[in-house]
């Protein structure tokens, strides 16, 4: 039915020749000795099923979709949290779902999880490995590789201030009057950290925080650490590693310290262990930044002009996430206009085989304004970001290359911010929403779905008065009771929500032409309307998704409706043409060939 992409394992040599590049790239003389410190790594730790006796498979189908969940968002007395949301998601959602994106489970001290003290322990209140074995077992798990920084509670900090080996290394002390005026913040905390050890008092980078302390790659031992914990998550069953905060992982003063070419070699390093020892794992890279930044990732500027070297393709991540979907949903559904999305999506470019991206609306992150530059003027992006605040919602802020602050992302859970238009609140809110979902279903690549939308969950101010952050205002934990409650009783949002989610979830990972690697392309419609083809696939068949994107009936009239049989795939039934859309109604509809 449709090419697809597929698994390429490398052999020994061809392996040892790339990483060798690698090496040589970051480190220069000393890539033979961290080369060969790798080899020995790998005898040691690898995986059992080498990348040698691999026989290619497709990475992906129209079956992938994943969820995102913290550890605990479901809670139950006595229970651990990761027991209770493994037998959540069996009871109710089955085959409904092909993958989890585990939000980090380690023993942290702040940002929620992703401030690591252990890389190699489960935290004790959510379980322990095994639980984690479980959902693998059968769920594709997604693993955060937690990489640029560190708690100030680790063990490598604990050497650090005591000048002991190996953190006494790892870390990276600044002079405080260095100018670092060039770099590039996501906060607006400060970027070096005063902390006083047995050798007095030093300054340390800190791009996020003042508890989540910048790790030195420049130092080859702090690389093969992270290779060893890498090579550990794909033994405990991961199949997708999440490079979480990758862009700023190398350090280089006069720089923006952002996308430097060290940390787009050490992602093509990554990319080539795993294709050596894992071929059917997946990088995936979270980058919230500008589009052309984010899919820098793929590697795709390496292909142009064409290399000499007939082995060269896209080399570093196999995903990105689609960063400015959500920002961009918000403008069109708050709006009730789909050019800027239409437009953004055609400019999209076309993927080589083993590049594809993850469609998301939410996240346990805000939704990111940065991926909106470019693609809305400043007054939009400042009247979006009101809106939100309208809707119970708040703005993480960062520091400008000019001094000054601005809105880093929107704080808010997706159903509050389907609550209405930039008239204010409204009764659709319910469709408004699904309509959002339909459409980044509907999309090419891989749709992943935040608990938190599946369950229609609203703004968590208490949560977020608790722990003092804004993002805690979207990482509800759910008692299961009141959960399983909603979910029983008739008539609540959170039963409407979910059962309709599900039910398009099971619609979508039975058609083909929602294959991830299916052509996608953006139809000609009014500006109230959002349509799309995908395929024809290679037997002809073609599926037509249209969105009616305004709280009013929109005239449906698409030429290419006007010919064949169509399916209405979510209604399961001959489609009867319709002369309007109703408001924020979406379709999916099939044409056989």
């Amino acid at each position: 039915m449709i090419s697809s992409s597929l698994s390429t394992p490398i052999d020994e040599a061809t392996f040892h020749c790339r990483a060798h590049r690698h090496l040589s790239m970051l480190y220069g003389p000393r890539a033979d000795e961290v080369l060969r410190r790798l080899l020995t790594l790998l005898a040691h730790q690898a995986p059992e099923a080498n990348g040698r006796d691999h026989v290619p498979a497709p990475l992906w189908s129209e079956r992938d979709q994943w969820l995102i969940s913290y550890g605990d968002s479901l809670v139950a007395d006595d229970t651990a949290p990761l027991e209770v949301l493994d037998d959540f998601l069996a009871r109710h959602l089955g085959d409904t779902i092909s993958g989890i994106h585990l939000l980090p489970c380690f023993p942290w001290s702040s940002d929620d999880g992703f401030s690591v003290i252990h890389y190699r322990e489960i935290n004790s209140a959510l379980g322990d490995w095994s639980n984690i074995r479980r959902l693998a077992s059968r769920l594709d798990l997604t693993i955060d590789l937690v990489l640029n920084h560190v708690s100030r509670e680790s063990l490598w900090f604990a050497d650090y201030l005591a000048g002991s080996q190996p953190g006494r290394d790892y870390f990276i002390e600044m002079a405080p009057d260095t100018d670092l005026s060039a770099v590039v913040r996501p906060r607006s905390s400060p970027l070096l950290v005063k902390i006083p050890t047995r050798r007095g008092p030093r300054h340390l980078w800190a791009t996020f925080s003042e508890d989540q302390i910048d790790l030195n790659f420049a130092n080859p031992d702090v690389l093969l650490e992270f290779i060893g914990i890498l090579l550990f998550y794909l033994s405990q069953g991961a199949r997708v590693i999440r490079l979480d905060a990758i862009a700023y992982l190398w350090k280089e003063v006069g720089t923006s310290c952002i996308h430097l070419p060290q940390t787009h070699e050490v992602v093509r390093l990554l990319r080539t262990i795993i294709d050596h020892v894992a071929p059917q794992a997946l990088l995936l890279t979270e980058t919230n930044v500008p589009h052309e930044e984010n899919i820098s990732y793929f590697g795709l500027e390496r292909l142009a002009p064409p290399s000499q070297d007939d082995s060269i393709t896209p080399d570093e991540a196999h995903l990105v996430y689609q960063f400015p979907l959500p920002p961009l949903l918000l403008h069109t559904l708050t709006g009730g206009e789909a050019s800027t999305l239409a437009a953004w999506l055609r400019s999209l470019p076309e993927l080589p085989p083993g590049c594809s991206f993850l469609n998301f609306t939410a996240s346990h992150d805000g939704i990111g304004v940065r991926p909106l530059e470019g693609w809305l003027p400043q007054h939009e992006i400042d009247a979006l970001v009101e809106l939100m605040h309208r809707f119970g919602g708040f703005a993480s802020m960062r520091t400008r290359d000019d001094g000054k602050d601005a809105p880093y992302e929107i704080n808010i859970t997706w159903f509050d911010a389907m609550k209405g238009t930039r008239r204010g609140p409204d009764a659709w809110q319910i469709p408004r929403f699904l309509c959002s979902q339909q459409l980044m279903l509907g999309l090419r690549g891989i749709p992943a779905l935040y608990l938190h939308v599946l369950t229609g969950t609203l703004n968590d101010l208490e949560g977020m008065e608790r722990s003092g952050r804004l993002r805690s205002i979207n990482r509800r934990r759910w008692p299961l009771h009141e959960l399983e409650w909603l979910l029983d009783t008739p008539s609540t949002p959170t039963r409407e929500v979910f059962a309709a989610l599900t039910r398009l979830l099971d619609t979508r990972r039975t058609e083909p032409c929602f294959h991830p690697d299916a052509a996608q392309t953006v139809l000609d419609t009014p500006p109230g309307l959002f349509a799309l083809q995908r395929g024809p696939l290679d037997d002809g068949r073609t599926l037509i998704a249209v969105h009616n994107v305004t709280d009013r009936p929109q005239p449906l009239r698409l030429s290419e409706l006007a010919e064949g049989h169509w399916h209405d795939l979510v209604a399961d039934s001959i489609w009867t043409p319709e002369e309007t859309l109703a408001p924020y109604r979406s379709l999916w509809l099939v044409k056989r060939p």
